[in-house]
């Protein structure tokens, strides 16, 4: 059977072009028996958690894809389109260092422009990707893919050539041409799809959105659309027929798979001191706030009020998330950014005493069960506006 992964997916956090949930996009990679898939939404990274928890909830379904699931690989990346002219590139974090060069890169790029934009250049991504695997995908300009990828090499990046059978008519002809581009480059050729959509039936609903991106009608949209509905995920059978012309290029996919080691969960544990857990350090940073904010000792109803909320969150496994508010607000403070928690996090006496909160919940009599119940089987939700 042809092993194949799907490197160059858009979910519909690609904003307006493209069409299927990340979570539909999981399903249908383990329908298709795919051993990866690599969610790289437009200048963004916004659907991969979606993608993560769709996939660990398929691992412990009991159901026929659950044992596909377990051994599936998710990759988390963004497709970086660049303002300069220089053709879009699928980046991939190669370890926890990749990822931290990609948030920094896109944070980068969006300071730049107006809301919901990103004004990135290839000079950007040259200055700091070292850990970031490259994926410089076809334009029908051959000069300008040759002079990216040779800029590319220059920088010492990891860089592939991904190629796609797009059905336009003259898709072997091009094949030939990336493959030779590929040789002569001395870079891998890699196949990918450039999915917009799970399934063929989803083209119609990216017809609209794109549509709508462009403002106009269906009747009016004529060539902006796309010329089929090919850019759908496909079986890897299917994808060995395409390029049978060069097969090279979906062996590749694995080998990419296993360059990529970053995974998600690396992010799920927040630093602390050695031989602490988490909920140790939490319980600690409230110990030490408690003085500074009861500097003459706290009451006996906060002290008890404190002693249930911490049990709970000991209870649900909440205390990295508490940790990680707590660092993005003193880190605020820190840079004198004024910030302020509100919502029903103003009933909990930890985000009180630690400062992410300024409403005293005991003084005020709030319910804490507002902001958190094992009954209601969800994480809090902070909201701190800055």
């Amino acid at each position: 059977m042809t092993a194949y992964a799907e490197l160059v997916c858009a979910s519909n956090y690609s904003f307006l072009r493209g069409a299927s949930q990340p979570e539909k996009l999981i399903r249908a990679a383990l329908e298709l028996n795919y051993s990866g898939l690599g969610l790289c939404d437009r200048n963004s990274v916004a659907g991969v958690v979606r993608a993560l928890g769709a996939l660990e909830d398929s691992a412990r379904a009991e159901d026929d894809f659950a044992a596909r699931a377990k051994t599936f690989k998710l990759l988390a990346g963004a497709r970086l389109a660049f303002v300069d002219g220089a053709p879009d590139i699928a980046a991939y974090s190669r370890n926890r260092a990749g990822w931290g060069q990609l948030c920094r890169l896109l944070t980068l790029g969006k300071r730049r422009a107006k809301k919901g934009e990103c004004a990135l250049r290839l000079d950007d991504l040259l200055a700091d990707a070292g850990d970031l695997l490259l994926i410089v995908l076809p334009t029908r300009a051959f000069d300008i893919l040759e002079d990216a990828i040779a800029r590319l090499l220059a920088a010492s990046c990891s860089v592939w050539l991904g190629a796609n059978m797009p059905r336009g008519g003259a898709d072997r002809r091009r094949l030939l041409r990336l493959r030779e581009i590929a040789r002569k480059q001395g870079v891998k050729l890699l196949a990918q799809n450039d999915a917009l959509y799970a399934c063929a039936e989803d083209r119609e609903l990216q017809d609209v959105l794109t549509c709508v991106r462009e403002h106009m009608t269906l009747a009016q949209a004529g060539r902006q659309l796309e010329s089929n509905a090919e850019r759908h995920l496909k079986s890897p059978r299917e994808m060995a027929r395409l390029f049978a012309d060069a097969p090279e290029a979906i062996e590749e996919t694995q080998r990419f798979l296993t360059r990529a080691q970053f995974h998600l969960r690396e992010l799920s544990d927040e630093p602390v001191p050695a031989g602490l857990t988490p909920q140790a350090w939490l319980e600690e940073l409230v110990r030490r706030a408690l003085l500074q904010r009861y500097p003459d000792g706290a009451p006996q109803k906060v002290r008890d009020l404190l002693v249930q909320e911490l049990a709970l969150i000991k209870k649900l496994d909440y205390a990295p998330y508490f940790l990680t508010i707590h660092d993005i607000v003193a880190f605020a403070r820190d840079k004198e950014i004024l910030c302020q928690g509100r919502g029903s996090a103003a009933n909990s006496a930890v985000c009180y005493v630690l400062g992410i909160t300024a409403v005293d919940p005991v003084e005020n009599d709030l319910l804490f069960a507002r902001f958190i119940s094992a009954a209601r089987q969800e994480p809090p939700d902070i909201d701190v506006d800055f």
